[in-house]
């Protein structure tokens, strides 16, 4: 009876031994695999331009739901003089960054870059397979649909992908919380504390 129970006891931690040993080559096989599929899988990237003079909650919102469908995000903060932006280049993107930050991981996974010329030419250059815009109305449709069609024209490589603003935030725009600072209104409604009181600074200096 004895020697039954111990064979019984034997053979139940060769089973368990068994299956120990069998989970562990399984788990290899299933790493093995993920890297593999990283390696013959190209990673999605993507270009998110704009002036962001100032970066709002409305440019935040697309950000986030951006980082839902590609692996990288390049933040293409342009130049643009034509529209004689509040603040300078570097100081846009500097705010972009700052403003990224409380994402956490997923911040990880964002590259902030100024840029000038051609948009096409600098999603080549980052190797970027997608253009993110943001739709705030159907005012917005017609100007981003003519530039869809000619950067198709120019790269057909590269797609553009629309996002349409949130219930939240398709009222938003930076031309506005410039104004609304400008007139001495609250605008901490539509961007970070941060942001809020570099607007609030600029526009003091400005008129002192």
């Amino acid at each position: 009876m004895i020697n039954a129970c111990l064979m019984q006891k034997r053979r139940a931690i060769g089973v368990l031994v068994h299956h120990v040993v069998l989970g562990q080559l399984l788990a290899k096989l299933l790493l093995a695999t993920l890297q593999w599929f990283r390696i013959l899988t190209p990673m999605r990237i993507a270009i998110y331009p704009g002036t962001f003079d100032p970066i709002t909650f409305g440019h935040m919102d697309i950000i986030r739901r951006a980082l839902r469908v590609v692996d990288t995000l390049v933040i293409g903060v342009a130049l643009d003089s034509a529209k004689q932006p509040l603040f300078d280049v570097r100081t846009r993107a500097a705010m972009v960054e700052k403003d990224i930050e409380p994402l956490g991981i997923d911040a990880k996974r964002i590259v902030v870059k100024p840029f000038s010329g051609l948009l096409v030419n600098f999603a080549h250059e980052e190797k970027a397979s997608l253009l993110i815009r943001g739709l705030r109305a159907v005012s917005d449709f017609e100007y981003e649909f003519q530039m869809a069609s000619v950067n198709n024209k120019i790269a057909p490589d590269i797609e553009t992908v629309f996002l349409t603003a949130s219930d939240a935030t398709h009222f938003i725009s930076s031309r506005f919380v410039k104004q609304i600072a400008r007139l001495g209104g609250d605008v901490s409604k539509f961007v970070s504390p941060d942001v809020a009181e570099m607007i609030r600074n600029e526009y003091l200096v400005g008129r002192g």
